[in-house]
């Protein structure tokens, strides 16, 4: 994995949105796309360190690492501690492919009692805790771009999104964000 610490990060110290919803860059963190089938998911899930979920819209959290569920063989980890998720990968036997993702993803976080409306603003996620609760996980759209959503909190979301589309998204959440406050 290359050093996250060399690289300029795209939103700088950008910080956005209203008294009722912040939006702020995430810290820097390691990504890995995990693809997997069903006879490898307990060995990786060992290797890892948390339960690999296995239902639609689910994710599972451990100390700073994160796993999201994006489709019935298919996972993104997140890693805020700084781990190397392709060392500890390289180092499983079962069958399973896996990519660092770390440079192409942007983390953006929306937090506050209206973060859920900013982000809804620009998102046809249900985001209401009925149906999108703590924990939620999906690959999803903000405007015109393809993002990955993580509800952290009640009132905590993490918005994944390509680099390039990063300045983008950060507007329009916090757009958002200044809308849901008024």
């Amino acid at each position: 994995m290359a050093d996250q610490a060399l690289r300029k990060p795209p939103l700088g110290r950008s910080h956005g949105g209203s008294a009722g919803a912040r939006v702020t860059p995430a810290a820097p963190a390691t990504r890995l796309s995990l693809r997997a089938g069903a006879d490898a998911i307990g060995t990786l899930s060992l290797a890892f360190g948390l339960e690999l979920p296995q239902r639609p819209k689910t994710s599972a959290s451990v100390g700073g690492r994160h796993a999201l569920w994006l489709g019935p063989d298919e996972w993104l980890l997140i890693d805020e501690t700084g781990a190397d998720l392709m060392g500890i990968a390289a180092g499983v036997s079962a069958l399973h492919s896996a990519t660092d993702v770390s440079h192409r993803n942007v983390g953006i976080t929306v937090s506050g009692p209206d973060a859920g409306a900013a982000i809804a603003s620009a998102c046809p996620l249900d985001l209401n805790n009925g149906a999108f609760p703590v924990g939620a996980a999906a690959r999803t759209v903000l405007g015109k771009i393809e993002i990955v959503l993580l509800r952290t909190g009640e009132e905590d979301y993490r918005v994944e999104c390509w680099r390039s589309f990063s300045p983008y998204a950060f507007g329009l959440l916090s757009e958002g964000a200044e809308d849901a406050g008024l």
